[in-house]
């Protein structure tokens, strides 16, 4: 496997606002999908930390929770630690290495796992390893919540993707002004339905479900889906599946 390199942050970092498709949505949806208060007393862990996006998201939302961001690239835990200044001693970033179980010991007891974007540059079995593990670590009423890309399983459902990957890519560079990155977007081949990167290892949503099944959460669900991308995870506990209340009440 090919390491992720700085350049490849500082790519993702300039490119994010148009090449990943309804971010703050994405990010928004995962949020919502946490099975907690918000004023609860919650620890939180994130693999693959990025910039600090979703761990501002979910430190915003639980103003109690604290929250350990982990990340293999030294200028995107600069990058977080400066986004999330703002929230003292609830918030720790910190280094780790994707191809060691070191870190797996911080998973001990946090309620809350999740990832974005990261889970796919492990393999498959790396991923139902993963899933296991954090199903025996997470507190009783915890959950893993994961926003990745996935692997379509047909060519008509890969190109629909690709498709619109690319048109989402152009909304949001249109919105922005930007025509610039769109370009990038097309010049770094950063569409996979396009461009498979033999580094990256995306898999379909029903293997997802299966393994987080297999690892022993209780529940699994898909919470929102769009151009090839999912926000998906499991919780240890399954509740009752019982209507939520009507907005504004």
């Amino acid at each position: 496997m090919t390491p992720w390199t700085e350049d490849d942050s500082t790519t993702f970092r300039a490119i994010a606002p148009v090449a990943v498709p309804r971010r703050q949505e994405m990010i928004d949806a995962l949020v919502a999908a946490a099975p907690f208060a918000g004023d609860g007393a919650i620890r939180i862990v994130e693999r693959g930390s990025g910039d600090g996006h979703l761990a501002e998201a979910l430190l915003t939302r639980f103003t109690r929770a604290k929250l350990t961001a982990l990340d293999g690239s030294a200028t995107m835990r600069t990058t977080a630690v400066a986004r999330l200044a703002r929230f003292g001693d609830r918030a720790t970033v910190a280094a780790f290495d994707l191809s060691s179980l070191d870190w797996w010991d911080r998973m001990f007891g946090v309620d809350l796992i999740v990832s974005s974007l990261a889970l796919h540059h492990l393999n498959d079995t790396k991923k139902q390893y993963l899933y296991k593990a954090a199903a025996e670590r997470l507190s009783p009423h915890g959950a893993l919540l994961v926003a990745d890309i996935l692997e379509p399983q047909h060519p008509a459902a890969r190109a629909a993707a690709a498709d619109r990957w690319d048109a989402l890519a152009r909304a949001q560079a249109e919105a922005l002004g930007s025509p610039v990155l769109l370009q990038r977007f097309f010049d770094e081949r950063w569409n996979h339905f396009r461009f498979p990167d033999p580094d990256d290892h995306p898999a379909a949503l029903l293997h997802h479900v299966v393994w987080l099944r297999h690892a022993g959460f209780a529940a699994v669900d898909c919470v929102w889906l769009d151009a090839g991308h999912a926000v998906f995870g499991g919780f240890k506990q399954a509740g009752a599946s019982a209507p939520p209340p009507p907005a504004g009440s």
